[in-house]
């Protein structure tokens, strides 16, 4: 084997020859996924029916909406791309598949130009007018290119999907169904797996769609009320979307499609979520509506998406989330005032959201999104120093482990602290769910060491979690007084974290709420 630590030949690839190894090797880095199978795989190929049961005997009315179908790509590969064509237009059908639309955001590969164009062009011999291709003249990201998408459809339904896909046996017939019904509905299809590596799929269970205070997406577990619908087919009530939706055209551009001021990558579908809810829409999980994803192993493309997800979340929380943005400048470290973070110019959607006369944040979590905890009183979040030793910051330390350390700083989430007014200190990154506990820093009260616990837990066990600390002043646990400092242990040259008698030392936090850790201006 040429490549045994490759993640592409851990289960496939073992009758390969070394020469075909090598060819594989190279298109795996260049596309993240096993394009040397895919090109030796059928276009039409068997997938595995992934619905629940009753799904399958599921009847559904002939006349229904028409459905566009926008497949967004950027460097796919042709044969991945082709898959996505053929399943969309062997299992839609033909009186409801009104096109099939194209969207490349500036592709540089050349096989994705003239030939591409020739496989369009059989497609349309046997389907006339079908497909449609629309060609960005410059690098926009997945948000505009989405925006494109729905610009060029024209059928009663938009379903706006990623090129790396295959829809399952009878998907589209239950989007449009409930769509009909109710033409405020966006709907979120279930997710599948195809593995990178063997294309196998992987069925995975059905969940509703939610994010965390950074505004990363998230499965959640399905509402209790579904369950006692005891009806399998029922739609999912769903906090937001995971990426693929489908929707009424016009009532998707009525709400503003999407928020074409996002940059690259992330938080345009949670930005869509909330929108929908607030805007007089609803979002649905359809478990009949059943497509297969294909996973990467890595991004060729995309860098550290990271820097674009902060700042489109900034971005989200300044235009939908009022009094609750707060949360998500503590989830990504950033501070409440001069962030230096350019999140764009919001007003034209600040505009939109007072012409549509949408619901407040308050409103969508009481009522949509109860799950998500906000926190009022943090008054200091992010990297804690010494003056001793101000190049190591607190680390909430291996995990699982439940020891904090001093560690050079970084500055990522294993080093936020968030110390409140109540007297606690979270560590490691805001969780702030009724289902994620956020974990608390502790004095045992015994023994040299601090030590970290879930929050709900400390305060059942009776642990000492409650400290007194303002900007440059020591740490002092409010039972035990004693004080979390730091100390070399045993002649070493490096510091430790250490509970000990108080001794002075001085503790900073790098962000501070509103006036807390300020110091007064002297007045005459």
């Amino acid at each position: 084997m040429q490549f045994p630590d490759s993640p592409l030949f851990q289960i496939w690839g073992k009758g390969l020859m070394e020469d075909q190894q090598i060819v594989a090797q190279k298109l795996f880095d260049k596309y993240g996924y096993n394009v040397y199978l895919s090109d030796r795989l059928p276009l039409e190929r068997p997938l595995k029916d992934t619905r629940p049961p009753r799904c399958r005997e599921k009847k559904y009315s002939h006349d229904l909406p028409t459905l566009s179908v926008v497949l967004i790509f950027f460097n796919e590969a042709t044969s991945i791309l082709l898959r996505a064509i053929t399943s969309v237009i062997n299992r839609t059908p033909s009186h409801l598949l009104k096109e099939i639309i194209l969207i490349d955001d500036f592709s540089s590969n050349e096989e994705l130009k003239g030939p591409l164009e020739e496989h369009i062009k059989k497609f349309n011999d046997k389907h006339p007018g079908l497909l449609k291709i629309v060609r960005h003249q410059e690098r926009k990201g997945l948000t505009e290119a989405r925006i494109s998408g729905w610009r060029a459809s024209l059928a009663d339904v938009v379903a706006i999907l990623d090129a790396h896909i295959e829809v399952n046996t009878n998907w589209a017939e239950p989007i449009l169904s409930r769509i009909k019904e109710d033409h405020t509905v966006i709907i979120s299809p279930v997710f599948d797996n195809i593995r990178f590596d063997d294309f196998q799929l992987t069925q995975y269970a059905e969940a509703a769609d939610g994010f965390d205070w950074a505004l990363w997406c998230l499965y959640e577990p399905i509402p209790k009320d579904w369950f006692a619908l005891k009806d399998q087919t029922a739609p999912i009530r769903s906090p937001s979307i995971m990426g693929i939706l489908a929707a009424n055209r016009e009532f998707l551009g009525k709400i503003g499609v999407l928020d074409g001021g996002m940059h690259i990558y992330g938080g345009e579908n949670v930005e869509l979520g909330l929108r929908a809810w607030q805007c007089g829409g609803s979002v649905e999980v359809l478990p009949c509506a059943r497509i297969a994803h294909l996973e990467r192993a890595h991004k060729p493309y995309v860098q550290d998406v990271s820097l674009a997800v902060k700042r489109n979340a900034l971005r989200v929380a300044e235009v939908w989330m009022d009094d609750y943005k707060h949360m998500v400048y503590y989830a990504w470290n950033v501070p409440l005032e001069n962030s230096g973070i350019d999140y764009g110019d919001v007003s034209s959607r600040k505009e939109l959201r007072k012409r549509l006369n949408c619901k407040s944040f308050d409103w969508y979590i009481k009522n949509v999104y109860p799950n998500l905890v906000p926190q009022v009183n943090i008054v200091g979040y992010g990297t804690m120093k010494n003056m001793l030793s101000k190049e190591n910051c607190i680390d909430q330390g291996p995990v699982p482990g439940n020891t904090p350390i001093l560690y050079a700083c970084h500055g990522y989430t294993p080093q936020h602290m968030f110390y409140h007014s109540t007297g606690e200190f979270f560590v490691g990154g805001l969780q702030s769910r009724r289902n994620r506990v956020d974990r608390c820093l502790t004095d045992p009260g015994e023994g040299k060491l601090p030590v970290i616990e879930k929050c709900d837990k400390a305060q059942r066990k009776g642990l000492h979690m409650h400290w007194d600390f303002t900007q440059g002043s020591s740490v002092i646990n409010r039972k035990t007084k004693r004080c979390l400092e730091i100390a070399k242990d045993h002649g070493s040259p490096y510091y430790m974290l250490a509970m000990q008698n108080c001794t002075g030392q001085k503790w900073f936090i790098q962000n501070t709420v509103k006036q807390w850790g300020k110091q007064p201006k002297g007045g005459g």
